[in-house]
Formats: C-alpha cells, structure tokens, sequence
C-alpha cells in the first residue's frame, strides 16, 4: 500500500523522479571557472611592490587562477627588489601577463626588466620601455665597477630572454646602451608579443594561444570573458607606499621634528611630543626600506639647532639663513635613489625648510622673551611694585599694593602716606624700601 501511495504522488506536471534527479543535481558540488586575477603597479619598483607582486602571486595560486595579469606604469626603481619579483613571476606557478598601460605610460629601467620576465608581454599603444642601464647612486663609477654592473645586468637579462623565446641581443642593448623602445618597436623587435588598446582587446588576442613557461611546459589560455579580479594593497601596504615616497617621508621627519621641538619649548603640551615620536618613527621606518643617507638626517636636525641659535642670538637672519640651507642640503642628500622619483626633489626641499624654518625660529623667539619678561603674577609678581604707606611701618605695619592691604616690614621707619617699593615677599609680609616721592592722604583707602 506504501509503495502504491508513493508511485501515485506527484507534483502537478512534474513527477517525482525528476524532482529528485533535480535536487541531486543541485547537491552535487560544482567546480566554478577560474579567474584572472589583477593587481597593478602603478610608480617606482621597491620593498612594497615586490611584496605585492608576491602576495599577488600567492593569491592566484590559491584561488586557481586561470592566469595574473599585472598592469605596470613604473618609471623603474631598487634593483634588489626588481630581482625580487622577476624570482617570483619566474618561479610563478600560474602565468602571469604584464601589460604596460595606459597610453603615455613606460616600464623603464627595473620594470624593463620585470617586462621581459613575463609568460606574455603585452604594451598599450603609446608606452614604451627599455632605459635599462643599471647605475649606482652617490657614487662614481670607476670603469671597472661600471662595466661589472653593464655584464651583471646584461648577463641576468639574457639568462631568462632566451627561454621566453624574446630577441636577447635587443634587450641587451636597452641595459648597456639604454635605449627605448616605443610599443610598436618593442614588438617589431620581439621585445613583446602583442600590443593592445585595452584589457579586452588583449584578452581575445590571448584566447586559444599555447605559451612554454619557464620551466618548459606548454599551456593553453582561457582568458577570453573570464571575470576579472582586482586584487589590492593590503591597508599597511598602502600606507608604506605612500611614505616611501622620499618627498613625503622628508615631510613627515621635519614636522615630527618641529612638533618634538615646540613640546621642549611648552613642556607640557603633551600632544606634540607624541605626535611628533610617532611622525619621526614613522619617517625613519619608511626611510629604513629606502637607500637613504644617515648623515643627511644629522644635517637636519643640525639645521633645527641653527634655528634655536638665530632665535636666541638675533643674528639678523645669518644663522637662519645657515639653518634652511642646510636643512635644504640634508633633504636633496637624504635618498640616494636610482631614478629622480625617488629622490627628494628641490622644489619639495625648499617648499618644506623655508616655513618650518620660519615657524621654528618664531617658536624659539617667543620662548625666550616669555623667559626674558618679569613675572607679573603671585609672588614674584609684587617684587618692585610700588605701595602707599597706610599706618606707620617702625618697621611693622599695614600698606596698599595691587589694590589690597598687605602686612609689611620696612628696613627704615616711613610714615603714612609715603610710598614704599617691594622688596621681597615672606609667607605673604612684604619686605619693603622707603621710595623717594610721597602721596597725598586722600590717596590712602580708608
């Protein structure tokens, strides 16, 4: 009878059965499409791009990604940190896809480099590449040094040029002849493969092609109408890359400097002694991951003592003047960066010493006045103030100071109505000297 029951049941034109293959079919775990994963590289190579580009990497490990797209505009940068991430990308288990975009854009110098790493190399027409010649900053180069540089750099672009089927005589000579190739000589040359408007048009171009990798295994690309996700710089990451900047951490360095200096002017203030530590830790920690100069920071806290002497010795702006260029000097010398991006330039120089200067020496003048004036409140306040004798000081008696009776003890005997000076104040009994002039009794309160 169950069996009966159960065969008769059914949901109005749709039968059990096909309800139930239904429910399975939803039940069964399905395997969604890979991805293509992006991240973008947008400024100089250093210390946070190639932690980027590996936590990129990472990620599209991880979510089995179809492929890395990386979208690169870099003047260039650290070559520490360029061999850092063309390891990566090497090493890479998914393929990666540099573009260099948008139109006016270049991947010069490192991102030359990192460029020709890639599985597929791709340019948007108007970029260009190349200007690759590898230098040392602050230093000149003896011949020797200079041509030791030239073969490392040439020898570590042809060791990855040749199996990535890209012409390694032409890349070689953008690292010793530093040259620069347009997008459309780029691809002449067999420095990249495609040249694309945009991401969409490089996708279609890229759809069914076989690319070797570097370990030699061959694999086909599924690009085409895959969604796209852009994968972005953690909180910390941006923050870094913000500060690394050479002109922000010099900022920050001087104004945690100027804050440090007015709370020793105020004790007490409290705010800006925390504000500026923090600022100057700060500064000095992104500082920690540039190619910086120790002695350029002495220099500009040297230029803060300047500062406090013009404000104390009124030199008429000598010593101040001193102050700002070396304040100045200790900036232009404080990153030794291999590309003027990571530099400080001269117009932030003198955009941040010439106000702090100002403010500094304008700081340093109030204190000193404050210091130089009489105090004019409490005790110390009455000390040479005048008075008016209200009863006979033999040497007790009662005076008027400050529009209030005050016991006092005169060094001579003075009468009613004379005028007496403070001399010292004692458990609140005024200390006083007979004055020269005398008053009127109508001039005593009563």
């Amino acid at each position: 009878m169950l069996h009966d029951s159960v065969s008769k049941f059914r949901f109005p034109s749709f039968p059990l059965g096909k309800l139930i293959l239904v429910l399975g079919l939803l039940l069964v775990p399905r395997i969604a499409s890979a991805d293509i994963l992006k991240i973008v590289v947008n400024g100089p190579i250093h210390t946070i791009t190639a932690d980027y580009v590996d936590r990129g990497i990472q990620e599209a490990q991880r979510t089995h990604a179809d492929a890395l797209l990386i979208e690169m505009n870099t003047p260039g940068g650290m070559m520490i940190s360029m061999e850092d991430i063309i390891q990566k990308i090497l090493a890479a288990p998914i393929p990666t896809i540099i573009y260099v975009t948008p139109a006016g854009g270049s991947a010069s110098s490192a991102g030359f480099f990192i460029l020709e790493a890639a599985d597929v190399a791709a340019m948007a027409p108007g970029t260009n590449t190349g200007t690759a010649h590898p230098v040392i900053m602050g230093t000149t180069m003896d011949p020797v040094m200079k041509e030791k540089l030239e073969n490392y750099g040439a020898s570590l672009m042809r060791s990855y040029t040749v199996k990535r089927g890209r012409n390694p005589d032409v890349a070689e000579s953008a690292v010793r002849a530093s040259k620069t190739f347009t997008a459309e000589e780029a691809l002449t040359q067999h420095l990249v493969e495609y040249i694309a408007k945009d991401e969409n048009d490089l996708f279609h171009q890229l759809e069914g092609k076989t690319i070797t990798r570097f370990d030699g295994s061959k694999t086909v690309l599924h690009v085409l109408d895959k969604p796209v996700h852009l994968y972005e710089m953690t909180l910390k990451q941006n923050i870094l890359s913000f500060m690394m900047d050479p002109n922000i951490s010099f900022l920050i360095f001087a104004i945690g400097l100027l804050a440090i200096y007015f709370e020793f002017n105020h004790p007490g203030a409290v705010i800006p002694g925390v504000v500026g530590f923090i600022a100057v830790l700060l500064s000095l920690y992104a500082l920690n991951l540039l190619p910086f100069r120790s002695i350029a920071l002495v220099m500009i806290v040297a230029s803060f003592v300047l500062f406090a002497l013009e404000a104390k010795f009124q030199t008429h702006g000598v010593i101040g003047l001193g102050g700002v260029v070396l304040m100045v000097l200790g900036a232009l010398f404080l990153v030794d960066g291999p590309i003027p991006e990571m530099r400080v330039h001269v117009w932030a120089a003198l955009a941040v010493s010439l106000p702090i200067g100002a403010i500094t020496i304008f700081l340093m003048s109030i204190a000193l006045k404050a210091r130089r004036n009489k105090v004019v409140t409490g005790e110390q306040g009455m000390i040479g103030e005048i008075g008016i004798v209200c009863s006979a000081l033999s040497p007790a008696g009662k005076v008027f100071v400050q529009g209030e009776l005050w016991d006092a003890i005169s060094s001579a005997p003075v009468e009613p109505g004379r005028q007496v000076v403070v001399r010292q104040v004692e458990n609140l009994v005024l200390h006083v000297d007979p004055a020269a002039s005398a008053v009127t009794k109508e001039s005593i309160p009563v």
